[in-house]
């Protein structure tokens, strides 16, 4: 598990390179929102990214960082490879929106394009790291990553404690936010350990949902989805599996069309920009799938391709 003393140590870590993201009520619905679509790279992921290569000594730098990305871990790892000059090698998936692939790019790494989903971009990144004596940097199966995460609950509980006893809504891939977050709370030194934490996945990639809930991956779907950073099988051996099996109340899904929904609805009524695996934690509050005290929804990113963007706000009135 993840000593408490690391998200305190992250938060110092981290805190002159990320942007403290505003924290909304929406007193309609008694919901909180957690704006990461605004954090630098445009996603959370950011916050673990650089905590991991921050806490890299210097000859571990100079080997290189290797990763596998859909997209913002790879710009979040790529931005501390820059801001302490070690080179950074991301493997992509063929099937990665190519925004997120240019985002890496401009910040100096050097792109992988492996055939196949993002499972397969994960496993030659890491049998890359092995061969080349590189830095693997995986965008969840890490302590040091899961420990970035969960400064979101330290950030969070000095302005408003009382979250610390709601019900946290999060989008969930491979598990490296939601452990932060579940461990940061219910941790023997949170200060949360009766708040509440809900996973949500998309219908079309339910690896997570099947190991919390059945505890094994065999027979996931794994089908294109708006919410493509949920995506793709989880390490067998990940950190996430047992953190999550411990910490997190429950973890549901939502279809394409709810996650589709609630990419509009934010756009409609909060004039936020919000990528599909972030709309997911919103589209189980749209879809009345979580109920009880105060809820405090995880925005995670906001790098949707903004064709697609425009498509769905139009469809979606």
């Amino acid at each position: 598990m993840i000593p408490y003393t690391w998200f305190e140590q992250a938060c110092l870590r981290i805190a002159a390179h990320i942007k403290r993201t505003p924290l909304t009520f929406d007193s309609a619905n008694n919901w909180y929102f957690k704006w990461e679509n605004q954090q630098v790279t445009g996603s959370f992921k950011a916050r673990g990214a650089l905590n991991k290569v921050l806490s890299l000594e210097p000859w571990e730098r100079e080997q290189g960082i290797v990763t596998a990305s859909a997209g913002n871990h790879g710009q979040g790892v790529a931005l501390g490879g820059k801001m302490v000059m070690a080179s950074v090698t991301v493997f992509v998936s063929e099937t990665a929106v190519p925004e997120k692939i240019q985002a890496i790019r401009n910040l100096g790494a050097k792109i992988h394009t492996v055939a196949g989903g993002y499972e397969a971009a994960e496993c030659a990144g890491i049998e890359y790291a092995a061969t080349t004596g590189s830095i693997w940097v995986s965008a969840y199966n890490d302590g040091q990553v899961i420990a970035g995460q969960g400064t979101i609950v330290l950030e969070d509980q000095a302005d408003w404690p009382q979250l610390s006893h709601a019900t946290w809504v999060v989008p969930v891939g491979g598990g490296g936010l939601i452990s932060g977050i579940a461990a940061a709370l219910k941790s023997d030194q949170g200060k949360g350990r009766d708040a509440r934490v809900i996973g949500v996945q998309s219908q079309a990639s339910t690896f997570m949902h099947r190991l919390f809930h059945l505890g094994k991956q065999e027979g996931a779907l794994d089908l294109p989805s708006l919410a493509d950073g949920l995506a793709g099988a989880v390490e067998n051996n990940s950190i996430t599996i047992p953190i999550v099996k411990k910490y997190v109340d429950d973890l549901i899904l939502v279809s394409e069309e709810e996650i589709a929904q609630a990419i509009a609805f934010a756009w409609h009524n909060y004039r936020e920009k919000i990528e599909g695996s972030a709309a997911a934690a919103l589209a189980a509050l749209l879809q009345r799938k979580i109920s009880g005290r105060t809820v405090i929804c995880l925005i995670s990113g906001g790098n949707i391709q903004p064709g697609v963007h425009q498509r769905i706000v139009a469809s979606q009135g």
